[in-house]
């Protein structure tokens, strides 16, 4: 028998796996590069953390409209990122904080 569902009669339960799915692999994200902030150590709230490209080329965003790709592919472009709070990622790229040369060394 086909199924006679129709993405309208799905939208919401889609829509709100698709939320929890993005909210788990950044969890996962999150606790891959250490759980806090690379500068200030802050990890009150996950929404406020996010990752900061400093090496290589960018292959995709991590933060803009939620994490979707699978995990793996994921991993490795973390790996070249380093996981700062909000404020910490404003002052990156205003010039006020920059990252040590260790940090290259880490990987």
């Amino acid at each position: 028998m086909k199924d006679k569902r129709k993405y309208s009669d799905r939208a919401a339960y889609l829509t709100k796996a698709v939320h929890a799915r993005r909210r788990k692999i950044k969890e996962m994200a999150v606790a891959h590069k250490g759980g806090q902030c690379y500068f200030c150590g802050y990890k009150k709230c996950i929404d406020a953390l996010e990752f900061h490209h400093y090496i290589g080329d960018k292959i995709f965003n991590l933060s803009k409209d939620g994490i979707t790709r699978s995990w793996s592919k994921t991993k490795s472009e973390l790996d070249k990122c380093v996981l700062v709070c909000a404020n910490c990622h404003r002052e990156i790229h205003a010039g006020l904080l920059q990252l040590p040369q260790a940090i290259e060394v880490e990987k």
